[in-house]
């Protein structure tokens, strides 16, 4: 794993969560540039790096994280940001969700959620902050088939835009698999998406939705 991260103390603290769960840091970055020189050396399953880094200190992490992508799609990469935008997130998954997260960074104290998140998406998975998707799915709308949508089905719509899989929402919402399943069908009934066997098709199909609605 390649860690890109500027501010000292974050960094220390970030890295002793991944060691501590189990994960290999083979090298540290502490620049946007340095993010993609060592990530090109040691080709890591997974790069989890800082959206706002030297030497802009804009999105240059997020540049970073889409250069990486895109010469070698085989390496995940999960984004950490500071502050709530959602659009960070809809353009790091516009040209596919799978290997790909979002988080804030407040999230790395909760060492469940963010070790659960860095696995998901080292798995060729994806990872999307809830506070994300719950602003997109709860986002006012004039006529909208999402007002179609029952309570339980908005629950199951926000699991399946942060990624989780079929099992994975059965087992947050406690019910069974098959119930998802149903669940599913009705959300791409009401909303006029197209069914799809591919989990990550599914969660760009889900946010394509929510960002245009």
């Amino acid at each position: 794993m390649v860690v890109g991260e500027d501010h000292p103390i974050f960094r220390e603290g970030l890295v002793r969560v991944l060691d501590s769960a189990g994960f290999e840091v083979v090298a540290i970055a502490r620049d946007a540039l340095d993010v993609v020189r060592k990530t090109r050396a040691h080709r890591p399953d997974v790069v989890v790096v800082d959206i706002r880094m030297p030497p802009e200190r804009e999105d240059d992490g997020l540049r970073s994280a889409l250069e990486i992508r895109a010469s070698n799609p085989d390496i995940g990469v999960l984004v950490l940001s500071e502050y709530l935008e959602d659009r960070y997130a809809l353009e790091l998954v516009a040209e596919g969700a799978e290997g790909v997260g979002y988080l804030l960074k407040d999230k790395v104290g909760d060492m469940g959620a963010f070790t659960d998140a860095v696995r998901r998406v080292a798995a060729k998975g994806s990872a999307l902050d809830p506070d994300v998707v719950a602003r997109l799915v709860g986002r006012r709308r004039i006529n909208s088939p999402l007002d179609t949508l029952t309570k339980r089905e908005r629950e199951v719509l926000s699991l399946m835009a942060e990624g989780r899989s079929n099992a994975g929402t059965a087992e947050q919402i406690v019910v069974t698999v098959a119930a998802v399943e149903r669940h599913i069908t009705s959300i791409f009934d009401k909303l006029g998406l197209h069914q799809s066997s591919d989990q990550h098709r599914r969660v760009v199909a889900v946010l394509r939705y929510l960002q245009s609605s």
